[in-house]
C-alpha cells in the first residue's frame, strides 16, 4: 500500500472545514480540531480498547491520527454516568481553552451530536451499535435516536 501524505492531508482539510461548518464555527479550523480531537479521546477513554480499534479501522487515515494521537491503550475505562460526566471528561481533555472552546453544556452536546454525526459518515450502524452499549445513558441515547437512525 503506498502512503500518500498529501491525500491524506487534502481528506483531512476537507473534512475539518465541513466540520467546523456544521459546528458553526465558520472558517475556525483550529478550534473546531480541538472539539473533535476532545470529544474523540473523552470517547476511547469511556469505551473499550477493542471498541476503539474496530472503531478506528473504519476511520480515514486523518481521524486515527486524532484518535490515538497520545493514546496508550492502557488505561482502565473511564467511569462516566451520565451525559454531564461525559462533558467533563471531553472538558478536561481540552484543557484551558475549554471555556472558550466548549461554552455551557448545551453548546457541548451539540457539538457531541455533530461530531457523532460527521462520524457516521465512516462508521457502520454495526459498529455505531456495538460502541452505544458502552456509552451512558444519555449519550446511548443521543447516539441511537439521532445518528444511527
Amino acid at each position: 500500500m503506498a502512503l500518500n501524505f498529501n491525500e491524506f492531508a487534502k481528506e483531512g482539510n476537507t473534512f475539518m472545514k465541513e466540520y467546523t461548518k456544521k459546528l458553526n464555527l465558520l472558517d475556525n479550523t483550529q478550534k473546531g480540531g480541538r472539539i473533535l480531537s476532545s470529544i474523540l479521546h473523552a470517547l476511547r477513554e469511556i469505551i473499550s480498547v477493542d471498541e476503539s480499534l474496530q472503531l478506528i479501522s473504519q476511520f480515514p487515515m486523518f481521524l486515527k491520527a486524532v484518535y490515538v494521537n497520545g493514546w496508550t491503550g492502557k488505561n482502565k475505562k473511564r467511569r462516566v454516568k451520565n451525559m454531564e460526566d461525559f462533558i467533563r471528561l471531553i472538558k478536561e481533555y481540552n484543557g484551558v481553552t475549554a471555556e472558550y472552546d466548549f461554552g455551557d453544556d448545551d453548546s457541548t452536546e451539540n457539538y457531541i451530536y455533530s461530531t457523532f454525526m460527521m462520524l457516521r459518515k465512516y462508521v457502520s450502524l454495526g459498529e455505531l451499535e456495538d460502541i452505544r452499549t458502552e456509552l451512558p445513558k444519555d449519550l446511548k441515547s443521543m447516539v441511537y435516536h439521532n445518528v444511527m437512525f
